[in-house]
């Protein structure tokens, strides 16, 4: 099983066509079925009780999950890496009418409006904390908060039962382009300014400016500066050596297929494969690495790393 997220981000269909590249890999002898979760946390708890053996995360809570921080209690130890993917665009959204700035300190100015900072206990709701908690943003006394899917809070925005919505994922996302396919000037992704990133990244330096250029999605004539971190591809320690080599072999090898499914994975570089992994890698990858002459840093040598074969 490959957890991934909900249907409105950029894990679920990224997942799916992992798992279609694994059914037509004639080489492959193993299948994959990529689920729909609530995104990074539901998933980490997935691999934890073995309900799924790969997940897609956001690269924070894979080194909360590998350390027992942030709002995961207990070190999964057993958490390994196969590849970073894709940034993970932040997408703060306000509607327009409270839009001052055009930053993140619009939301220091709400005044208990509604706000989804993503479904409950998901990814998405537990990094918009973390960001508005770095930012000093009193998220508690100024928004009142809504728990909701990706498409659920951009119908909501349309709809007028919310001001905005937190939506981190690789983008295009498709709930971001419907909203602002309805609703144009009506809706802003708010900025990130460089002493923003900053501040998110006192604990954990993950995060860089990302640019989102026009046309980006429908009716977006400026450029827009957010941020980004990783999403990587991660594994159970317990999956075999030569099922997670393959996997490995396989997401590289088919990257232009996967490149015309989803065009957030147009970014993707082998050479940049292991740029911002916080937990080591699997055995079966760092095997597929080195045949590649791809450089392994020292913290991503996994703790078996004397049973992987050099050759």
């Amino acid at each position: 099983m490959l957890a991934t997220g909900t249907t409105g981000g950029t894990f679920y269909p990224v997942g799916v066509a992992l798992s279609t590249l694994a059914k037509a890999e004639a080489e492959a002898d193993f299948s994959l079925t990529a689920i729909s979760s609530a995104g990074s946390m539901e998933n980490i708890k997935l691999l934890r009780d073995n309900q799924s053996q790969f997940a897609l995360v956001l690269a924070i809570f894979a080194a909360w999950a590998y350390n027992g921080e942030g709002p995961i209690k207990t070190p999964q130890s057993d958490l390994r890496s196969i590849s970073g993917m894709w940034p993970n665009v932040e997408h703060f959204v306000l509607h327009s009418d409270f839009v001052t700035s055009g930053t993140l300190s619009d939301l220091n100015d709400l005044d208990g409006e509604r706000y989804v900072l993503g479904a409950r206990n998901s990814g998405a709701e537990h990094t918009g904390i973390y960001i508005l908690d770095a930012l000093e943003i009193d998220y508690e006394k100024k928004l009142t908060l809504g728990y909701m899917t990706y498409g659920a809070s951009a119908g909501a925005l349309q709809d007028g039962n919310i001001v905005g919505m937190n939506v981190p994922a690789g983008p295009p996302v498709t709930a971001i382009t419907q909203a602002f396919a309805q609703m144009r000037s009506d809706m802003t992704v708010l900025n990130f300014e460089m002493s923003q990133i900053a501040a998110i990244n006192q604990r954990y330096p993950l995060w860089q400016a990302h640019e989102l250029p026009p046309d980006t999605y429908p009716y977006q004539d400026q450029s827009i500066m957010t941020a980004a971190s990783p999403n990587v591809l991660i594994v159970r320690a317990d999956v075999s050596e030569k099922i997670v080599y393959d996997l490995t072999r396989m997401l590289w090898e088919n990257l232009p297929t996967l490149q015309q499914i989803h065009s957030a994975t147009r970014s993707m570089r082998l050479e940049e494969a292991l740029y911002g992994i916080p937990v080591p890698l699997h055995p079966g990858a760092l095997r597929y690495y080195r045949e590649r002459a791809i450089q392994i840093p020292d913290n991503l040598n996994p703790p078996e790393s004397f049973n992987v074969s050099e050759n």
